[in-house]
């Protein structure tokens, strides 16, 4: 969230989006979804069940709607609900994809380590 509202800060970086689908919105909907999952994966989220899922996507999209205001205030750089929009389904799309993918949930969650190195305990030795 801090690189978002750096990055989102800097007038140099402002590139409307003349369609719907332009690299500014694709941007917009992948930045947000890797949030949204970053949100989504966290244990008091992710246990939460449909309440996690609505707090995480709220959170992102949430946070997408306040860098769009925030941005109104950089010079160089305008408000665009496309973004705002292009945030929430971003976020909206990985919430979902999580609950709804059995395999990609275990995918994100894999620890190629197992759990006796990443508590400390080495084999061998």
């Amino acid at each position: 969230m801090l690189s978002l509202f750096v990055v989102s800060g800097q007038s140099q970086v402002a590139s409307p989006g003349l369609f719907p689908f332009s690299p500014d919105k694709i941007a917009h909907f992948a930045v947000f979804a890797a949030l949204a999952t970053s949100w989504i994966r966290l244990p008091r989220f992710r246990d939460a069940g449909a309440r996690g899922s609505w707090t995480a996507f709220a959170l992102a999209a949430g946070f997408g709607i306040f860098d769009e205001f925030r941005q109104s205030f950089t010079p160089g750089r305008s408000v665009e609900v496309a973004d705002a929009l292009a945030d929430a389904l971003g976020a909206a799309t990985a919430v979902l994809l999580y609950r709804k993918l059995a395999w990609w949930r275990r995918l994100l969650e894999w620890n190629p380590i197992p759990k006796q190195q990443v508590a400390g305990e080495s084999k061998g030795g």
